[in-house]
């Protein structure tokens, strides 16, 4: 079905398959997804067994068993969720838990085995993260080595055919729209896009009209968007250091304090340009990556169940109706067209 012929600007629906479930096991996943009519998602963890692994740890004959279940339910990968990026710029003690990896092993590692990973999932895109500076310092003062290694990410990823999206996110360099437009402007790679999350800025204390603020500096950068809320700040500052283990206020999209509802209606004037610039870099369109939380959310992940999920999508479909932005469900067609009718 071609969404692009009914006049509104249109988006694909995705979303972290591995919030439905906290024992990660792929039937549940993916049932839900089918269930829910969501043909997209993005891949996190999975349990292959008796052990949870995240995405960057699975063999390729996990991989390949990945995709036949996956293929049994009709999905495909949108993007691959992994944590690159979520280690330390520098090798200092700073009272977190967060590990330093030396930049060239990390390039040659982790990057290199997240675009094969990419390939052999069929997806153009991969989400990624900004490094942690020191706890308690200005994530100003280490823009310069952080655009220096996010270029290289960047590059490694452009020579792979790949996209590599910058999520906006607590404790990190990028933890504001602010700086992470900064990011983006002196990386200036077509391999490198933003992604926005308004619960990530509400947890640092953000109001409503900062976090639109921090979307519109995005905007020139925007790839795709994470969509979550929240309820309050768990900051002691506004964009102070923010305690992962303590995050419990996640909400819908039409719940809390972010503000989707004007984010959307604004989005939706980009979708058409923003759909054509990802069309060129193979991928199929605009994603809006749903990523809950509403039963509980950390640093590497977050939990809704499947009625959690249900529920965020059932708020993000009224909100983008309210707003005039289109998006696809399975219906009896695509059942009809499964079955080979």
């Amino acid at each position: 079905m071609s969404l692009r012929k009914t006049g509104k600007p249109s988006v694909i629906l995705t979303g972290f398959a591995d919030e439905v479930s906290n024992s990660k096991t792929l039937v549940e996943q993916f049932a839900t997804f089918a269930a829910l009519g969501l043909q997209y998602y993005s891949i996190r963890f999975v349990n292959l067994g008796d052990e949870v692994k995240n995405v960057m740890k699975l063999t390729v004959d996990e991989i390949h068993q990945v995709r036949e279940i996956q293929n049994d339910y009709g999905l495909n990968v949108s993007s691959i969720g992994s944590p690159i990026g979520k280690v330390k710029l520098l090798d200092v003690e700073d009272g977190t838990k967060n590990v330093f990896i030396p930049f060239k092993t990390y390039l040659e590692n982790d990057v290199k085995k997240v675009c094969e990973i990419a390939h052999l999932f069929e997806t153009k895109l991969i989400r990624g993260f900004s490094f942690y500076h020191p706890r308690g310092t200005d994530p100003k003062d280490y823009l310069s080595q952080a655009v220096d290694q996010l270029g290289q990410i960047a590059d490694v990823c452009h020579r792979s055919d790949l996209t590599f999206g910058l999520e906006v996110e607590a404790n990190l360099i990028g933890q504001n729209g602010w700086i992470l437009n900064e990011i983006y402007r002196q990386v200036n790679h077509p391999a490198m896009l933003l992604i926005f999350d308004g619960a990530n800025l509400i947890t640092q204390g953000y109001t409503a009209e900062e976090v639109f603020s921090q979307y519109e500096a995005m905007k020139p950068g925007l790839g795709w968007l994470h969509i979550k809320d929240y309820v309050k700040s768990i900051s002691d500052q506004k964009g102070g250091h923010v305690n992962e283990d303590m995050m419990a206020g996640f909400v819908p999209s039409d719940c809390g304090y972010c503000g989707h509802e004007a984010i959307l209606r604004d989005f939706a004037e980009i979708i058409p340009g923003l759909t054509s610039k990802l069309e060129d870099r193979g991928v199929p369109g605009v994603f809006l990556d749903l990523e809950p939380h509403v039963k509980g959310g950390g640093q590497f992940g977050g939990y809704s169940g499947p009625d959690g999920l249900g529920v965020a999508l059932r708020s993000l479909c009224n909100l983008l109706d309210y707003v005039g932005v289109n998006y696809h469900l399975r219906d009896f067609n695509d059942v009809r067209a499964a079955r080979g009718f």
